[in-house]
């Protein structure tokens, strides 16, 4: 059978693309070092010709990722670059906005507090203020885990409209960890959206047989969700009649996070 190809794009373009990227990249990496450069430097520095240099730097200006001062003839980091750069300073900085609330919930409740974020169709948890009873909830920093069975999971996808959810977890049935897993997509749908209206998520013993979470959004300043937060605690210790109380003092630590964030300053 003829084997089909689209038309120009052949492996050596694809092997030009990344080499042309590695390129950009490289004289971003060299003027991070330097305050300001000449284009003869620069081009020197990352041992490019000055013409190859130079249309790299004017695609890159062109985005934001660098800038041209015309009148001293020097280049530099453009805001672009500094604002994705950001992107990764963000998560620390959500780390510490996040734990004086995380350590007061422990302290009032004595349940484990975690804060997860989104990556991919997967919470990952980055923080976690342990419990200080004997039977405990404990979850390793980095740790991942679905959205659709767990408390943090879900709280992440409350921002989102039905249709991107399915989009993010993909086609059903979703794989069953207990027998309280809600492996059905409309079924799902309609417990989150009955969480969207409370304000939390609760993971009923559906990652984890005997344990159940509570889980909030945390917001930043443009009002996106960025994280979870969540309560995890032996299913004992969280009654059907203590899960609205504790739902609404997990939001208010979450809220108050978000606030640290920018959430609802003008």
């Amino acid at each position: 059978m003829e084997s089909k190809r689209r038309p120009g794009r052949s492996r050596s373009t694809k092997v030009g693309e990344v080499r042309t990227l590695e390129r950009g990249l490289l004289l971003l990496e060299t003027l991070s070092e330097a305050e300001t450069l000449s284009l003869s430097e620069l081009a020197r520095r990352s041992e490019l010709s000055p013409s190859t240099a130079y249309r790299l730097l004017e695609t890159l200006r062109r985005r934001g990722f660098t800038d041209w001062d015309e009148v001293k003839g020097l280049w530099k980091v453009g805001l672009r670059a500094y604002q994705v750069g950001s992107a990764f300073l963000t998560r620390g900085g959500l780390v510490d906005a996040a734990m004086p609330e995380m350590e007061k919930l422990v302290d009032e409740l004595n349940e484990t507090v975690n804060l997860a974020v989104l990556d991919g169709n997967e919470a990952v948890y980055i923080a976690q203020v342990e419990g200080r009873q004997l039977i405990r909830m404990f979850t390793r920093i980095g740790a991942r885990a679905p959205l659709y069975c767990t408390g943090v999971g879900k709280a992440l996808l409350m921002e989102h409209a039905d249709a991107e959810v399915r989009r993010i977890l993909g086609g059903g049935p979703f794989k069953a960890f207990t027998a309280h897993t809600l492996t059905s997509p409309t079924v799902f749908l309609k417990t989150l959206g009955e969480a969207k209206t409370k304000g939390y998520a609760l993971d009923n013993q559906e990652r984890e047989e005997g344990v159940r979470c509570i889980a909030t959004p945390v917001r930043d300043s443009r009002g996106k969700v960025v994280a979870s937060l969540s309560l995890s605690a032996p299913a004992s210790r969280v009654p059907d009649e203590r899960v609205g109380s504790l739902g609404s003092r997990v939001k208010q630590a979450a809220d108050a996070v978000s606030a640290r964030l920018g959430w609802g300053k003008a």
